[in-house]
């Protein structure tokens, strides 16, 4: 893993992305020099045709089916079904990029080609790579401290496959009375952590121990581990680089105040409010026609308004209206009490549903982005009813109220819809991590996989 502002990045995936752009790069230019000029000649004679922006589309549209996280490692079945849907769409886009301008993208015979190429080469470069990380001869060799609750989630966590290039040693007991991982993971080796360390050949050592005081971590042991170029995380950092969360059960305030990020820049602040006002603007005018469409048939379906106005809680705990198309009926919370969304709730209308399902009905909060209540991307804003309750038994729950709600976030693409309070403390360990390292780059990530969301129809209520 990479730190690439602020948010870590798998080494192995950047470089599958490099090596399947420059793969999209050539296999557009072969094919432009085999059937190009024919078509060129016909169509546009003073053809400019660009192969590294057939490259970008296709990069971007693996990048928005989630080809480049570790989603489509887990069977033949996820890799074939984003392969096919990232080349259809780019097969559309290109195609239609084609019709407009003919003397810039690939047409006829050429994208064929080059789409042929280009996707059969990724399948078997990506069937190669499964078979390449099963191998742990390259993968770093990770000690854990501790056999305890904490340890036993970095192994439920390899037995999930979220510890992508990491070959977990063991774990080594420190003094505790109960073991939660299984007992043949645990090390029974004699001797101090450095000569177990350079025994069995040790990159990283993971500290999953609750009781740190009294003698119960071995801080000079792990100072000369460090000394000779051992890694050594603390359980927060880990999960922050293989999960992108905060585990609360591990975190403290004191942990928050003196670690990295959770910082505000103005700079920063400035660039996104900018980016919010020009993006929105453009979104309302091409997304008009849409809207207007929309408010008819839900006026036609039912009594009601057309929109549906919810107090929130905003940046810094200020209250605010959101703005959203009505999908449910209007006695949909009859007795004024705020009801948690279900799956298949009875309470949403038919173009309910349909507006739910293709995120429609969020598309009036651009409003909100306009106004500057909201951001693009953030933590979702919560009814003050459930913020109340929620801060009462979730610890930091708070803290996601320092950066601007957004209509999409880190815990949206990440978690499915939440309509509990379980779900809302798993949904908090992204929002924290939102919050500790959001950047202009994190926010573009979320923009692409927001797209992945909506297209896939992933966690809709």
């Amino acid at each position: 893993m990479i730190r690439f502002f602020r948010h870590y990045i798998s080494v192995s995936m950047l470089f599958l992305m490099v090596l399947e752009f420059l793969v999209f790069y050539f296999a557009s230019d072969f094919s432009a020099e085999r059937h190009g000029p024919v078509f060129q000649a016909l169509l546009a004679p003073t053809a400019v045709y660009k192969p590294w922006l057939f490259a970008a589309v296709l990069a971007l549209l693996s990048s928005m089916f989630d080809l480049y996280g570790w989603a489509w490692t887990t069977g033949l079945r996820s890799l074939f079904f984003r392969v096919g849907g990232c080349f259809s769409i780019s097969g559309l886009l290109l195609y239609s990029g084609s019709l407009v301008l003919p003397e810039v993208f690939a047409s006829n015979g050429e994208l064929i080609s080059a789409m042929t190429i280009s996707c059969l080469s990724i399948i078997l470069i990506r069937l190669l790579f499964m078979e390449w990380d099963k191998v742990d001869l390259f993968k770093k060799r990770v000690l854990v401290l501790g056999t305890g609750s904490r340890a036993a989630k970095i192994e439920e966590l390899a037995s999930q496959g979220e510890a992508q290039g990491l070959n977990i040693i063991g774990y080594l007991p420190m003094g505790s009375v109960h073991n939660y991982v299984p007992r043949d993971r645990v090390l029974t080796d004699s001797g101090g952590i450095s000569e177990l360390v350079e025994r069995r050949g040790i990159n990283e050592i993971v500290v999953a121990i609750r009781e740190r005081r009294g003698g119960g971590l071995p801080v000079s042991e792990l100072l000369e581990c460090k000394l000779r170029g051992v890694s050594v995380l603390d359980l927060p950092a880990f999960f922050e680089r293989q999960t992108g969360i905060l585990p609360l059960e591990a975190i403290n305030a004191s942990w928050m105040i003196f670690s990295d990020g959770f910082s505000q820049g103005l700079t920063r602040d400035v660039i996104k409010r900018l980016f919010d006002m020009l993006v929105s603007g453009v979104f309302l005018l091409a997304s008009l026609p849409l809207m207007l469409l929309t408010g008819i048939l839900i006026r036609m379906e039912s009594r009601g308004p057309m929109f549906y106005t919810q107090e929130r809680v905003g940046q810094y705990g200020k209250h605010f209206t959101i703005y959203k198309f009505r999908s449910m009926f209007t006695d949909a919370e009859k007795d004024g009490r705020p009801v948690w969304a279900a799956h298949n709730d009875d309470r949403t209308t038919r173009i309910g549903r349909l507006i739910r399902r293709l995120r429609i009905d969020e598309l009036p909060q651009t409003i909100n982005v306009f106004l500057g209540h909201m951001s693009f991307v953030g933590p979702r804003p919560e009814r003050p009813y459930f913020v109340e309750e929620l801060a009462a038994q979730i610890p930091f729950f708070h803290a996601r109220h320092s950066v601007k709600p957004g209509i999409t976030g880190w815990a949206q693409v990440k978690f499915p819809y939440g309509a509990s309070v379980e779900d809302a403390m798993s949904k908090l360990q992204y929002d924290l991590y939102y919050v500790k390292n959001h950047s202009l780059f994190l926010d573009l990530m979320i923009l692409l996989q927001t797209a992945q969301v909506v297209v896939l129809g992933k966690g809709v209520r």
